[in-house]
């Protein structure tokens, strides 16, 4: 469901006129789409004829349309392990975990096909073999599945949380208490579509931390998740004030950003440790930071920001 929120300049407009407005396609479209019961007002399906309010909550199901695999190579993308049940592969940054409407760049399964991988066919045909997925802004160690005993296992395991996934993250400041726990539900943020945020009705999102390294103005944090939201070390961590460095779209320093050369949020998914689906032998995968992360990490070391607090 895609959601918006009802600016006080829309109040008393009829629900099929509104949501025109405000997502751009036609009156006879979104008419067809209250009809249809694929609309929610404040919760309730609404007639076309229903006015709304200021700061009512307007719920829409878009039709889905089928987003395309194309098989493309992805420069940087290198392989950790690899057997016939599974794959666990080094994501880059700016690439995807499969394709979608929302992202046209590179994606690991696209990749993985392009090479000649075969993988299950359990899953949707754009996501077959995806178990879990890391954000196009986020770098290190993923998962895929190659066998049908290893999606189904993997799944659940992701499902059940007995997968370990620890990430490292540069923050501003320094978090305190250094070790800490930060459970606070997260939802979509209905003013941005594209963020996520901590929300009363929000989905309940666990998130474990401890502090390995402080620096001047950031600190290093190892972080455990228990639950796996959108952004959920992003939006936890903004939530304390202490967001991920190089995180403008959750409140980090953009000049601290530029100067540190990132474009992107510094944050890295560092092991990867579950039970192989067929063995079940515990293994563990590491990734190594990557050179933007790295060069940021080393600046920072160095005292080169001591202005932040």
């Amino acid at each position: 469901m895609n959601t918006y929120l009802v600016p006080s300049g829309l109040s008393g407009g009829r629900v099929d006129a509104t949501l025109a407005t405000m997502t751009g396609l036609s009156r006879a479209k979104c008419a067809e789409l209250v009809e249809a019961g694929e609309v929610l007002l404040d919760g309730k399906t609404p007639k076309n004829s229903t006015k709304v309010v200021a700061g009512s909550v307007l719920e829409v199901r878009f039709p889905a349309a089928e987003p395309v695999v194309v098989e493309t190579p992805v420069e940087g993308m290198s392989i950790l392990y690899e057997d016939a049940d599974i794959i666990v592969v080094d994501k880059p940054v700016g690439v995807a975990a499969h394709a979608s409407l929302n992202f046209e760049g590179p994606n690991v399964l696209g990749a993985l096909l392009a090479a000649g991988v075969t993988l299950t066919t359990s899953g949707p045909q754009e996501r077959k073999g995806i178990v879990h997925r890391l954000d196009v802004g986020t770098s290190g160690a993923m998962v895929v599945a190659k066998s049908e005993v290893a999606y189904s296992v993997l799944k659940q395991a992701f499902r059940e949380r007995t997968v370990k996934k620890i990430y490292h993250a540069l923050v501003h400041g320094h978090p305190d208490p250094m070790s800490g726990t930060i459970e606070a539900p997260i939802g979509r943020d209905m003013r941005h579509q594209w963020k996520m945020g901590v929300r009363a009705d929000g989905k309940h999102a666990v998130t474990h931390y401890d502090v390995i390294e402080s620096m001047a103005g950031a600190a290093l944090v190892e972080v455990d998740l228990e639950t796996g939201r959108t952004h959920q070390i992003r939006v936890h961590m903004a939530a304390i004030k202490h967001p991920c460095v190089g995180d403008v779209m959750y409140g980090a320093d953009p000049m601290q950003a530029e100067r540190l050369g990132l474009v992107r949020q510094w944050l890295h998914a560092r092991s990867l440790g579950f039970a192989h689906p067929r063995t079940g032998e515990w293994m563990e995968f590491f990734s190594e930071y990557p050179e933007d992360l790295q060069r940021a990490l080393e600046q920072t070391r160095e005292g080169m920001f001591s202005w932040l607090k």
